[in-house]
């Protein structure tokens, strides 16, 4: 029985379209990518290009930009992957108008224009703007942890980098011994600490994560300076440190030393006023004036909580301050899965999945980015050229803080509660209405708040409005970790994912808008 197949005909003759223009329809996202790129300020981009030099001619930096956003539209990265597709993918070939970049090209441009390329963030903003997709109604503020180009065993002491130091430097000091040929020089752009080729090299990283362990070191010990003197000035009020106990063993004792110190004074008052009583029993003629009292409980209390302080401090040693030898900048951050060595990813987003700010920060805790955060975005906004003023803004329980709930700013929400447990405690006490009450504290005021039909409302949307954008980044994208160490590099990268994540939002809203008119 025969079979009838459509067959391939690789021996068949035909012409490819004289024109370029020809090779794809018009409304392909090469063709927006290139209309955006002729919209943007690119004089940037031309900063580290003299008017004239020798050697090659440099390639178009508006080309090259076009061909990274094109690429990053659909989450190719790879300097060598974007190599090969500007040889075998039609819409690749158009955006380099038949060039064809290598990967050392490609890496060098990123690296060079890492401060252009990040500030064409608020461009692609403007055009949102500019096409009515900035909704300034509701916003919501969110961060998440992307892994650094570093290994989380990559965490060493200072003790460990020192012996290292000098393990390198008689490897470098022999080597010159032999006369050894020099090895090449990096190529342009290439930092060469990120590469780490040559003994030289690695000490100059290793001397970098010491630096950064020696400026924790400082300023954990000024910072724990600073809170001693408050808890002495707390404990000279008698009153007691609030919040949650230290869980390092030295910045445990001094707490226990400053609620001591607050016990002794409060049990020192109480005895003041009671030999005023006894006096005043003594002159009236009172048969209880010699009556025995009973130690101060809470002052008890504190000296066996201060025992058990010195003890626990005196068997477990200080921890080492550690640094990561292949990313100093980044810092070992705690996810809902594990452990990863990265950064603290931040995003201000509208309704619409429009980022409006973004920021990349070493710091794992929420609570301390949000006011850095909204200072952002009215810079972001101001820059932008968007005039009109955030209504309001959600924040999950990672943000919450009576300051942060009382500094300047929009409106906003920030949950007290893990999300299940501001549930629960909806459910548990029930609804509220109106206005908090005049004399509420502010966490009092916030779960009034919270527990309003209104407020209920306006927070449910925080989810939808900010976790699709980190899903469309990590999942869809596969954007899990950055390509490039150092904090700086990082951030100009996030901002660079967070734009194109705007121009896909612009592009697709073009599209429909063109259907629309079409139909």
């Amino acid at each position: 029985m025969a079979y009838s197949y459509l067959a391939a005909q690789r021996d068949q003759l035909f012409l490819m379209p004289t024109s370029m223009r020809d090779w794809l329809e018009d409304g392909h996202l090469a063709w927006f990518i290139i209309d955006v790129v002729a919209q943007l300020d690119t004089t940037a981009l031309h900063k580290i290009h003299p008017n004239d030099g020798a050697g090659r001619p440099a390639y178009d930096p508006e080309m090259m930009c076009a061909l990274l956003l094109y690429a990053y539209s659909n989450a190719l990265r790879s300097s060598r992957r974007i190599e090969a597709s500007c040889h075998t993918d039609a819409a690749y070939r158009v955006i380099a108008g038949g060039l064809t970049p290598d990967h050392a090209t490609i890496a060098r441009f990123v690296v060079d224009q890492q401060d252009a390329l990040e500030g064409l963030f608020v461009q692609g903003l403007r055009l949102c703007a500019a096409a009515g997709l900035v909704d300034l109604s509701v916003v919501a503020l969110d961060g998440t942890k992307i892994g650094a180009d570093a290994a989380l065993d990559q965490n060493h002491t200072a003790a460990w980098i020192a012996r290292e130091v000098k393990a390198l430097l008689e490897a470098t000091i022999a080597s010159e011994s032999t006369e050894a040929p020099a090895p090449p020089a990096p190529l342009p752009g290439v930092d060469a600490l990120s590469e780490a080729a040559t003994p030289s090299g690695r000490v100059a990283r290793l001397e970098a994560a010491r630096a950064v362990i020696d400026a924790e070191d400082a300023a954990a010990a000024a910072k724990a300076q600073q809170n001693a003197k408050a808890a002495l000035a707390e404990a000279e009020q008698g009153r007691k440190l609030p919040g949650r106990k230290p869980k390092d063993p030295a910045a445990a004792l001094a707490r226990a030393q400053a609620d001591y110190a607050a016990a002794l004074t409060r049990a020192q008052a109480k005895q003041a006023k009671r030999e005023v009583r006894i006096a005043a029993a003594k002159a009236a003629g009172s048969l209880h004036a010699d009556r025995a009292t009973s130690p101060d409980r809470a002052l008890t209390r504190a000296q066996e909580a201060l025992s058990a302080a010195q003890k626990a401090a005196a068997q477990q040693p200080a921890k080492a301050t550690q640094a990561n030898v292949t990313d100093p900048d980044s810092r070992i951050m705690k996810t809902q899965k594990c452990w990863v060595q990265g950064y603290n990813a931040q995003a201000i987003v509208t309704k619409h999945q429009i980022v409006l700010a973004c920021a990349v920060s070493q710091n794992a805790n929420d609570v301390e980015l949000y006011e850095p955060m909204i200072t952002n975005l009215t810079a972001t906004l101001t820059a932008a050229g968007i005039i009109d003023p955030v209504e309001q803004a959600l924040a999950d329980a990672g943000y919450w803080s009576e300051a942060n709930a009382t500094i300047p700013g929009p409106d906003r929400l920030i949950a007290t509660l893990k999300d299940y447990k501001q549930r629960r405690a909806a459910r548990e006490l029930g609804t509220t209405t109106g206005p908090p009450p005049e004399d509420a504290t502010p966490l009092d005021a916030m779960e009034h708040r919270l527990r309003t039909p209104e407020g209920a409302a306006a927070y449910a949307q925080r989810s939808y409005t900010i976790e699709p954008v980190f899903g469309d980044r990590k999942t869809n994208r596969g954007w899990t970790h950055f390509r490039r160490r150092g904090l700086p590099a990082a951030t100009s990268e996030w901002a660079f994912m967070n734009l194109t994540g705007n121009l896909a939002k612009l592009y697709k809203h073009q599209r429909a808008q063109l259907k629309t008119a079409t139909a």
